[in-house]
């Protein structure tokens, strides 16, 4: 019995800790700008599929030696550089103009993940040539019209023209070159099936307890999601741009007024975020297989663990991932049912005994709870929230 509940707390931890990578950069984007990002899942999924690669190039250069075994290090600076990039992409491009539009935002950043989605699902050599080449045609005609022009007076016509240009340059040399080299530059990479990403040997097995088994992975997840609660609590209060976006969650317009770059600070919160994101995403990757719909699969839990923890709040975000996390794994496995004798919640507890149902059960318990504490466990303070 003693062996069973360990087991159902250490998943439940485990799971915990992946919610809690993925709540952080979450939570502090939320407090902050108040942006509702829906496509925060696929920014995840982005960091499991940077994984793959990262470990596929392992692979070819190393096949399995010793050196293959410490790809999944290289891996989460890769996923890390590659989701803050993209999300840094996404507040400046879209997320800046929607400030203070939280439908707007909502809507916009759910069409991004769905666009992501489909992206994983599509993208090709040719796909990647062609956007690579639009860009540079776009942005370096508009650079060129700045330095030339009174860019300001033309704006409207120069942008419709650089976009038709750019357009039809980039598919008349993308036809060419999916006429040439046909399917080695049109296969899909990763294509809509599940890719799967092999652990190295060392995060293989686990620990024995009784007849059960602490699993390696699972371990170095926890250990992980320590260093990124420490080092994000380092950063934020030891830092001099932590401190800014401290001072920017308390009071975006007194910041602005003590010189403090609030546009900055939102950039640099949004890429911090999204890294942490593709971080989760690389542990999310060593539990099972990858696919587009990767972050589907955490983003509802993940918004619970903002709202239940308190908005901006790192300390409300460990505790609610960690309370989420074990709770949902005990109630779906059915442990509760073996430490009762009454038939009636023998048959209560396995009625819920299944994901689906847990999750119902564990949504029931978060209403509930946020009827007697509507701003989570540790509410945000300030002269802002006070107001």
């Amino acid at each position: 019995m003693f062996a069973s509940i360990l087991d159902g707390v250490f998943n439940g931890l485990s799971i915990g800790s992946i919610l809690l990578l993925a709540a952080l950069g979450l939570a502090i984007v939320f407090g902050l700008m108040g942006v509702i990002n829906m496509a925060h899942g696929e920014l995840m999924m982005l960091g499991a599929y940077t994984t793959c690669v990262v470990q596929r190039g392992f692979r070819q250069i190393g096949g399995d030696s010793p050196l293959f075994e410490f790809y999944i290090f290289a891996a989460l600076i890769a996923s890390f550089a590659v989701a803050a990039l993209v999300g840094l992409a996404l507040e400046r491009g879209v997320i800046r103009f929607l400030y203070g539009r939280p439908l707007e935002t909502l809507l916009a950043t759910w069409g991004v993940s769905l666009m992501l989605q489909q992206f994983v699902r599509s993208v090709s050599w040719n796909m990647a040539i062609a956007i690579a080449l639009f860009s540079l045609l776009f942005f370096g005609g508009m650079w060129l019209l700045k330095q030339k022009t009174d860019f300001e007076r033309i704006r409207g016509w120069a942008i419709a023209v650089l976009l038709v240009l750019s357009g039809l340059i980039t598919r008349v040399i993308t036809q060419l070159t999916a006429g040439t080299y046909q399917l080695a530059v049109t296969q899909p990479w990763f294509g809509a099936q599940n890719q799967d990403v092999t652990a190295p040997g060392w995060l293989r097995g686990g620990i024995p307890i009784g007849n059960y088994q602490l699993s390696n992975t699972r371990i170095f997840i926890m250990v992980l999601t320590v260093l990124c609660v420490v080092g994000v609590y380092l950063f934020l209060n030891k830092t001099v741009w932590g401190m800014r976006i401290r001072s920017v969650t308390q009071n975006r317009n007194m910041s602005a007024c003590l010189g403090i770059p609030t546009r900055t600070v939102d950039a640099l919160t949004f890429a911090l975020g999204s890294g942490l994101a593709g971080i989760a995403g690389c542990a999310v990757s060593l539990l099972g297989s990858v696919g587009p719909n990767t972050g589907q699969n955490y983003i509802v839990n993940t918004f619970m663990v903002v709202v239940v923890g308190g908005v901006g709040k790192l300390v409300g975000t460990v505790v609610g991932a960690l309370a989420i996390g074990v709770t949902d794994y005990i109630i779906g496995t059915g442990i509760l049912g073996n430490l009762t004798n009454v038939q009636f919640l023998k048959d209560f507890f396995a009625f819920f005994a299944t994901t689906s149902m847990a999750k119902v059960m564990v949504f029931f318990l978060i209403v509930v709870f946020l009827q007697f504490r509507p701003a989570g466990l540790f509410p945000q303070k300030g002269r802002t929230v006070d107001a």
